[in-house]
């Protein structure tokens, strides 16, 4: 039984260890290794080959001069508020989006519901990159939105949309917003209609039972949905690089052109490393509180 149960956890953290901590490692490595006109591009200060007198040699001559010059460049850290500015007002708009469809959906009949969580999930059977493209013909200055907006009368010259923070807030908001709605509806779901009723017999009404019952109930899927929008889209690479103009700066894009066109990769996973960073160090405190809460509910 004990070896089972050693198994079941080890699969998991096997898992972690392989496709997190290991990379993670050696994204760590390289960021404290020095830049070098080589294949690849870099000179590692850790040689492992050398065993522990190469470890003691590495603690010796241990420095952080590629995140000291991150912090000089002004073009890097204001690439990381940008994208948290971006990552978050995106996310508003995805749960103020998504939090009406999923619960739309979870209040649906029960014969539609296996209908609409299909209509939901239906754009990931297209290719992401494809769809992102397709914006492009929607947000151009001749494409289908402005063409409609035109033959309505409602402007008289084609918007500027395509390659501006608004094109990039509406290409990250379509594509993330399943992961939003998805969370939310599965909480939602879950609610007992009986508390609502109580409620309204109490003597709220619709809105206020809403406010006081729904709206609390439904705060693990908001988080969970809010973190699964945010972290990819403060990372985004693809939308603001094919809807964003040269103005839209994100920390995805700076990690590029560092590892692809300044081949410096020391820079570049210096930067990595601070992004994985920023989104993990929110996560762990914010299980540190929900585990005290718990703990304090009990």
């Amino acid at each position: 039984m004990n070896f089972r149960r050693l198994i079941l956890i080890g699969v998991p953290y096997g898992w972690l260890l392989a496709l997190f901590l290991v990379p993670f490692a050696i994204v760590l490595k390289i960021s404290l290794s020095d830049y070098a006109v080589s294949i690849p591009p870099y000179t590692p200060t850790l040689d492992l080959s050398e065993g522990w007198a190469g470890f003691q040699d590495f603690l010796s001559k241990l420095d952080f001069d590629t995140f000291k010059f991150l912090t000089t460049d002004s073009l890097y850290w204001k690439s990381y508020l940008s994208s948290l500015q971006i990552a978050v007002i995106s996310t508003f708009f995805t749960l103020l989006v998504g939090f009406p469809i999923a619960y739309g959906m979870a209040r649906a009949p029960e014969e539609w519901r296996a209908t609409l969580m299909m209509l939901v999930i239906l754009p990931f059977w297209t290719s992401f990159l494809i769809r992102v493209y397709s914006w492009m013909g929607i947000l151009g200055r001749e494409g289908y939105l402005n063409s409609l907006l035109l033959s309505m009368g409602i402007i008289d010259e084609p918007l500027v949309i395509l390659n501006t923070n608004i094109a990039v807030y509406i290409g990250i908001v379509y594509t993330y917003l399943p992961f939003m709605i998805l969370p939310i509806y599965a909480t939602l779901d879950k609610l007992d209609v009986s508390l609502l009723e109580a409620a309204e017999d109490l003597g709220c009404t619709r809105t206020s039972a809403f406010w006081l019952v729904t709206a609390p109930l439904s705060r693990p899927g908001v988080i969970a949905g809010s973190f699964l929008v945010f972290i990819p889209a403060l990372g985004e690479f693809v939308i603001p690089s094919l809807l964003g103009g040269s103005g839209t700066l994100m920390i995805g894009k700076v990690l590029w052109e560092e590892f692809s066109s300044n081949r410096d990769w020391p820079v570049a996973s210096a930067v990595a490393v601070i992004l994985l960073l920023i989104l993990i160090i929110p996560i762990i405190l914010f299980q540190k509180n929900q585990q005290k809460q718990a703990e304090a509910d009990q």
